[in-house]
């Protein structure tokens, strides 16, 4: 299963260097994340002031043309170290991956996001929420009581669970806060204006 996270590379991040498709759609102005899952791609724009509908015909356009090339999205390496678990940690964080693999995952992917384990300490489990799932404002609850809850059935070693965001998930919630507090002074003044 590919899932795969492409930050801008006008930040501090950078596209996967091994991703001809990634650096096809980063040039296409006002693109600032791409997300691909199993069966979808989520694109995010720089900021709202960025006009979708300048950009779609464009991330369409590339989008087809790629995959109709038959070219792989990333070309393979063997650069990746995964993080190893001895002893009890190692039978504790397969049962974790396991479950995020068959249970959980796949309904995080039905609504257009992914879930990224990223590590196992003291009974404490952290994750991140991809795509969609973000910048969704259900995504705290979906954590705490739904994914910490099913661990902690089939994992009782599992004390409480952690999410764990990078700069760029901070700022897309700061961002969502804002668009949520215009919404809201909007509604409460009865206002039909559209967002600027």
């Amino acid at each position: 299963m590919l899932i795969l996270l492409f930050l801008s590379p006008h930040t501090h991040h950078h596209c996967h260097p091994f991703s001809e498709w990634c650096r096809q759609l980063f040039r296409i102005e006002g693109v600032h994340r791409v997300f691909l899952g199993p069966e979808f791609v989520t694109i995010s724009r720089e900021t709202e002031d960025t006009d979708w509908q300048v950009m779609k015909p464009h991330v369409f356009a590339t989008i087809m043309d790629f995959f109709a090339s038959g070219l792989p999205v990333v070309q393979e390496t063997n650069d990746e170290i995964p993080v190893q678990y001895e002893g009890e940690d190692a039978d504790i964080v397969q049962m974790i991956l396991e479950l995020l693999d068959t249970r959980i995952r796949p309904t995080v992917q039905e609504d257009g996001g992914d879930i990224e384990f990223v590590g196992y300490s003291k009974g404490i489990v952290q994750l991140r929420m991809q795509g969609s799932c973000s910048s969704c404002p259900s995504s705290t609850a979906t954590l705490k009581f739904g994914i910490k809850n099913m661990l902690q059935f089939y994992v009782p070693e599992v004390e409480d669970v952690e999410e764990v965001t990078t700069d760029v998930d901070d700022i897309s919630s700061r961002e969502f806060q804002k668009v949520e507090e215009k919404l809201k002074a909007m509604e409460e003044k009865g206002n039909d204006t559209k967002l600027v």
